[in-house]
């Protein structure tokens, strides 16, 4: 058989990839495209910035580490452990506080706000540390004074309201302030209910601020501190002071709502009377 022959140009002419205008180099698909002047590593960030704002995942004040509900849960179960195999981990403390206050925060936050002295403190955010603190002036005062009690407090304890950490876990700005503040007049807490940093008087502080705040962190504290204590001190704190405890939590009105950098001057007995704590027994 004879070949076919093929007309030549039968075939069509060959494509050609369009034409690039002068001037202009052809961007490879390995190279970003810059849109309104930006880089594409630019226009990366804003989306994750943008997701990140979708899902609540942002920070919102210095510090502060998002964190998911599942990464929420494993910091609690983690720093619970800690806490109870060591009570004097603060870190582990104050991490279990943030994640498991979800509930807690935003009740002690509105007791402040519904109340003029506790709404004040919101809106001035005041700190109690050292930098914020005139240490000469209330040594001065006389004995007996919120300011001087406070003091020596620290002294015989050795303790400083600096030792407070900053929160990093709570998903709010308002409520970080809120645990933030609560940390800072823990030591006022032990100033007015009488009691030191050793273990019975941190297992009653923590039982005091139980049924004040609600806090499972404090929860968990006053119910689970005890197993360190001796028979003896067990039988004292069963008896007398975990009692004395509960009623002045319940009858004080809510310890967050005080301004007591406002208050130095103030008796220790008048402001136990004014909050509703019971004389230590």
């Amino acid at each position: 058989a004879r070949p076919v022959s093929v007309p030549r140009g039968a075939a069509g002419p060959v494509p050609h990839p369009p034409s690039t205008p002068a001037g202009r180099a052809r961007l490879s698909s390995a190279e970003p495209r810059a849109r309104g002047g930006r880089s594409g590593e630019e226009e990366e960030e804003e989306e994750e910035e943008a997701a990140e704002k979708e899902e609540g995942c942002y920070q919102l004040y210095p510090g502060h580490i998002p964190t998911s509900p599942l990464q929420k849960a494993l910091l609690a179960a983690g720093s619970a452990l800690m806490a109870l195999y060591d009570p004097y981990r603060h870190d582990m403390v104050a991490v279990l506080g943030e994640t498991t206050g979800c509930l807690a925060l935003p009740s002690l936050r509105d007791k402040m706000k519904h109340h003029p002295e506790g709404y004040r403190i919101l809106q001035e955010r005041p700190r109690i540390r050292l930098s914020t603190l005139d240490m000469a002036r209330l040594q001065g005062l006389p004995d007996g004074t919120l300011g001087r009690e406070y003091v020596r407090f620290l002294e015989d304890n050795k303790v400083s309201p600096d030792t407070r950490m900053p929160p990093k876990f709570v998903d709010d700005e308002e409520l970080a302030y809120v645990i933030q503040r609560y940390r800072e007049v823990h030591d006022l807490m032990h100033t007015l209910l009488g009691m030191p940093t050793n273990m019975l008087g941190e297992v009653v502080v923590k039982w005091f601020e139980a049924v004040q705040t609600g806090l499972p962190m404090c929860v968990l504290g006053a119910a689970f501190g005890p197993v360190r204590l001796s028979a003896r001190k067990l039988q004292v704190l069963a008896t007398e002071l975990v009692p004395w405890a509960i009623r002045s939590g319940r009858n004080a009105s809510c310890i967050l709502n005080v301004y007591y950098e406002q208050r130095w001057e103030q008796p220790v007995e008048s402001l136990r009377e004014e909050i509703g704590i019971f004389p230590p027994p």
